[in-house]
């Protein structure tokens, strides 16, 4: 990997306010002077392996980004070395899942899905067989919101392993009932367990609320509301938008999807997503096999913020290879990380070094 020098960095100073307990502590902050120095440094190491792109920004406005040089995919496709920019299409991989539950939030506030505590089955007609199954019968959308359907999958696989669940789903004749008819091994609603065919199941709910092809309503419901009109959406087999995996931002794409969330919803005086959804993500429904918890297919962990000198929630999607979407709310802060590691089983570590030992530090108080 070679480093782009073309990196940029943009100070800015504003106001925040920092929640604290019942009470509020006004604070200022600034990008520090020398991320962009570290960033490098990191790489040069070895430390941050096959990192791609980091960009910053605070309510509005980007503050910081800094772009490298690198070999990447699309999906499986080989697309070389490639000299990554703002505005270069990248991969989500699995951050796309969060981008669907946005999808499924605007969707019922239009009132075109079921809610979260609708039976799952009964949005399903064509597999009411399976309701013969008592705990299948007492599924619902929040299980496959939450991965907590308790049903056989293994993505632990590498996805050139047709083993691999997803990739078994994709093979399959009927992707639905493949999902839904895995074997229950554990009672449903207990334990989250990673599966993009939950995934898969909440796309094919909006596309049939709504009526529309799921990249078509994003299009119209999401992106280009936010200004987002580079993107490309991978298709299964049979054609069909992979909800799961799929998506393809640039990162000034992803971020201002992360500045909207931070922001309750809103996006040019418009409410793209309603607050009462993204309040969701901010109460932990179940904790993960890692330790982080999980709510309506957002991850949440707390970090620890110097400036402010305790930790903050922070909401993220993550995907293979070390895409990240971080949310900090109760500071108005984005940061989106792009990389390359895809399929390594160190691919989570440079990420998160990059939130908790330079981002987030990076943030000062004056």
């Amino acid at each position: 990997m070679t480093l782009n020098r073309r990196s940029v960095l943009k100070m800015a100073v504003g106001s925040m306010t920092l929640a604290a307990g019942a009470g509020a502590v006004q604070a200022q902050f600034q990008t520090a002077y020398d991320l962009s120095e570290k960033l490098e440094l990191g790489v040069k190491s070895g430390l941050l392996t096959d990192l791609h792109g980091v960009m910053i920004a605070h309510g509005d406005r980007v503050v910081f980004e800094h772009f490298f040089e690198g070999r990447d995919f699309a999906w499986a496709d080989d697309l070389g070395t490639v000299q990554f920019e703002r505005d270069t299409l990248h991969d989500l991989r699995s951050v796309t899942k969060s981008i669907t539950s946005l999808l499924y939030g605007i969707a019922l506030g239009m009132g075109k899905v079921p809610s979260p505590d609708a039976p799952l089955l009964d949005a399903f007609p064509d597999y009411a067989d399976l309701k013969k199954d008592p705990q299948r019968a007492a599924w619902t959308i929040s299980n496959a919101l939450n991965m907590t359907m308790g049903t056989e999958w293994n993505e632990d696989l590498p996805y050139s392993d047709p083993r691999n669940s997803e990739i078994m789903m994709e093979n399959a004749p009927d992707r639905y009932r493949f999902i839904l008819d895995r074997p229950i091994i554990e009672q449903p609603g207990v334990r989250w367990h990673y599966n993009g065919g939950c995934t898969a199941l909440l796309g094919h709910l909006i596309s049939a609320g709504t009526g529309q092809d799921l990249e078509v309503f994003a299009k119209e419901q999401l992106f280009e509301p936010l200004g987002i009109s580079q993107f490309q959406w991978m298709r299964g087999s049979d054609g069909v938008p992979s909800p799961a995996s799929g998506l393809r931002l640039t990162a000034e794409g992803l971020t201002r999807v992360g500045q909207m969330v931070a922001a309750g919803g809103r996006w040019n005086e418009r409410q793209i997503v309603s607050q009462k959804w993204l309040e969701t993500y901010m109460a932990p429904q179940v904790r993960t096999a890692f330790g982080s918890h999980y709510s309506n297919s957002w991850y949440w962990q707390e970090h620890f913020v110097p400036a402010a000198n305790r930790a903050f929630p922070v909401i993220s999607g993550a995907g293979n290879g070390g895409q990240r979407l971080f949310v900090v709310p109760a500071l108005d802060i984005v940061v989106t990380i792009f990389c390359g590691a895809y399929n390594r089983p160190d691919q989570w570590i440079t990420p998160l070094l990059v939130l908790d030992r330079m981002a987030l530090p990076n943030l000062e108080k004056l």
